[in-house]
């Protein structure tokens, strides 16, 4: 295949992929609205297993990674991961078509400044070279840190003011698109391992079995915790998640993998600039999110089972014991979605 096609099949990849993670991210918020409260909070997580609207929001997500995946092989990472910012452009106009109202000017403007955020970090961060990775040791603390991370933004009292659920959400966003981050990190190693290309000494089945199950557990987690960020709203739940994706994995290959940012210290005003551009975003969209979050209120409903599921995750997370619903790395967003990474 000659450049120009190949290029044009991971634009239209990513494209795809791109609204994939929108039709989850939109699933999942509808799901979050609908949900009934649970009085005790128990059972919340076995009761959005058995929705068949949750396993439809797995699949896009599913469909979406693999379309990012497939994007990668025929694209360069400079063009296929700011195409994935696409998701938050997607979702607005889906997200409010299925709430039956119209995208407002604010969400149309926090989606802008969120986006140019977005691009410019993305811009500025270098990916890792070939075959670079993470030690079993280094894996390991950083799956630790994480968790206790994930726990401290997922904590909090269930109930409260609009403004401090509001905040919760965005806290349970930053949560899932960390937890994305660093299972695309975690799979990255794994690669490694299978490939017996692990920094260090050559890793045992059981070495590797954990890495496995870390990535699940990440990945997992991080689905739980976008559906969690959901119950408050779409569009600023979203862009969070796809904001803290790529920069967790950012972190993790300045701190360990020796990466850094283009331009050198020049890079790094650069990402500083583009990282309050989108918070600019965020806030915008916080303030004009008039979508499922409402509904969901007005209703009396999904609150108190979605957040239940949320400390399910957090507890799944430092586990790592639930099978992988989405690798982030192998997606994003996400972005919810998301989860991104590899990307996200």
């Amino acid at each position: 295949m000659n450049p120009a096609a190949g290029t044009a099949l991971a634009v239209l990849l990513s494209l795809v992929s791109a609204a994939g993670y929108a039709l989850a991210a939109v699933a999942q918020s509808r799901l979050a609205a609908a949900s009934p409260a649970s009085p005790d909070g128990r059972g919340a997580l076995r009761a959005l297993l058995a929705r068949g609207q949750w396993w439809w929001a797995v699949g896009l997500n599913a469909a979406g990674a693999l379309a990012h995946v497939a994007a990668l092989h025929y694209g360069p990472l400079t063009l296929v991961q700011p195409l994935g910012a696409l998701t938050l452009v997607a979702a607005l106009p889906l997200g409010a078509y299925c709430a039956r109202r119209r995208v407002t000017r604010t969400e149309w403007r926090g989606a802008a400044w969120t986006l140019a955020g977005l691009v410019g970090l993305v811009a500025v961060t270098g990916p890792a070279a070939p075959g670079e990775a993470l030690s079993l040791r280094e894996a390991l603390v950083v799956a630790a840190a994480t968790a206790l991370l994930i726990a401290a933004l997922s904590s909090g009292r269930r109930h409260g003011p609009e403004g401090r659920a509001a905040g919760r959400g965005l806290g349970h966003a930053t949560a899932s698109g960390i937890a994305s981050g660093v299972a695309s990190a975690l799979t990255q190693t794994l690669t490694a391992a299978l490939a017996l290309d692990l920094p260090g000494a050559e890793p045992t089945w059981w070495q590797t079995a954990l890495l496995a199950v870390l990535i699940s557990g990440f990945a997992t987690g991080g689905l739980l915790l976008s559906q969690a960020a959901y119950r408050g709203g779409l569009a600023a739940p979203l862009a969070v998640v796809n904001l803290s994706n790529p920069a967790a994995a950012a972190v993790i290959g300045v701190a360990l993998l020796g990466e850094t940012f283009r331009a050198g210290a020049w890079g790094w005003f650069a990402a500083a600039g583009a990282s309050l551009i989108a918070a600019r975003g965020v806030v915008l969209l916080t303030k004009g999110d008039g979508g499922t979050g409402e509904a969901g209120a007005a209703t009396g409903t999904g609150a108190g089972a979605v957040a239940d599921a949320s400390a399910e995750a957090g507890a799944v997370v430092g586990a790592g014991g639930l099978p992988a619903a989405r690798i982030a790395g192998l997606a994003a967003p996400e972005t919810e979605p998301a989860g991104v990474p590899l990307a996200g």
